[in-house]
């Protein structure tokens, strides 16, 4: 092999070793939404809530696995189908011999066949769609009544670039921006709708790097790495157990602003980054503020991101000029 040069299967190893479901972001989210229904409900058991967190955490796993199964059970209805007009007595001889092209996608070939998903789909219980498959049903529809699709199945070419390029369309035009999956996961579960877009792109992320070979595809790690899922337990109980202490680190700094007047999920936040700041060494100051102003972006409004920021700001000076603002490493500040 020459020097510098990655082999498919180094290439392979390398993609599995760096691609996990959650990244620090979506922690951060998730951590922040706990103390939030914690709040919200007056429940101050730590152990029920951090279980609540862990198993948040856990359910964008589930997500996950989900859209892969609806490639499965759009190939297998299809299939189902075929086989039974086939078989009516009075087929016509399209129907005796229709077309199976999409059935024989070597992408969907490989999905369903493989041993990674089947056995993480089989561990999780994943098969809302096996017992209720009306919405793959009218899926498939919609995809069959596709331009994307007549174009595919009317194509005489036959090759896995051409397979794999239908499937990364079709997941990106007709199943990530389906109205109706969006109104599935709303119903089936609630917390899935901000874990959608994460998830969407970590399922495009895999099409597109997806080899023809048995082992091209493996179910990605829920955290990058032991540390990941620590981080999340230690900036929940740390945040919830030094309530009142970080409060009032920035109480004082509100610019005349009452405490009572300040959004809860801006307090939240508030409280979370404070607690980055003095409890978190490895983390430096600027990723802490600059992932907790997105948050305020997303979660809360304009001129709470502002406010936040000008309150943080403000602490990190206070921080360093008092020497209470100790990171480790280099380049942390």
């Amino acid at each position: 092999m020459q020097s510098g040069i990655l082999t498919n299967s180094a290439f392979l190893n390398l993609l599995k070793f760096l691609l996990k479901m959650l990244n620090r972001r979506h922690i951060r989210i998730k951590v922040m939404q706990s103390i939030y229904a914690m709040q919200q409900n007056g429940n101050d058991n730590l152990e029920a809530q951090e279980k609540f967190l862990l198993n948040s955490l856990e359910n964008v796993q589930d997500l996950y696995l989900t859209l892969m199964s609806i490639f499965i059970e759009l190939k297998k209805n299809e299939s189902i189908h075929l086989d039974l007009i086939s078989k009516k007595h009075l087929a016509t001889p399209e129907e005796r011999n229709p077309n199976r092209k999409f059935v024989n996608n070597k992408v969907l070939q490989l999905l369903e066949e493989n041993d990674s998903l089947s056995n993480a789909l089989s561990a999780r219980k994943i098969n809302a769609f096996e017992l209720k498959n009306d919405f793959i049903l009218i899926l498939l529809k919609d995809i069959k009544e596709s331009d994307l699709y007549k174009n595919y199945m009317a194509d005489a070419t036959n090759s896995f670039e051409n397979d794999k390029q239908f499937i990364e369309l079709l997941f990106e035009e007709l199943i990530a921006s389906s109205d109706k999956f969006y109104e599935y996961i709303e119903d089936y579960k609630l917390t899935w709708v901000d874990d959608l877009a994460l998830v969407n792109t970590l399922v495009l992320k895999q099409l597109k790097a997806f080899k023809n070979q048995a082992n091209a595809y493996y179910v990605p790690r829920l955290y990058r790495d032991a540390e990941d899922k620590e981080y999340a337990q230690a900036l929940f109980r740390k945040t919830v157990l030094n309530s009142s202490e970080l409060e009032k680190e920035f109480v004082n700094k509100t610019n005349n602003w009452d405490a009572d007047r300040i959004a809860e999920i801006d307090t939240i936040i508030l409280k979370l980054a404070i607690c980055e700041f003095l409890k978190f060494p490895s983390i430096p100051v600027k990723v802490t503020i600059n992932e907790f102003l997105e948050l305020a972006k997303e979660y809360s409004t304009k001129k709470s991101s502002i406010f936040i920021n000008g309150i943080l700001d403000n602490l990190v000076k206070d921080y360093t000029n008092n020497k209470r603002l100790i990171k480790t490493g280099r380049g942390l500040m």
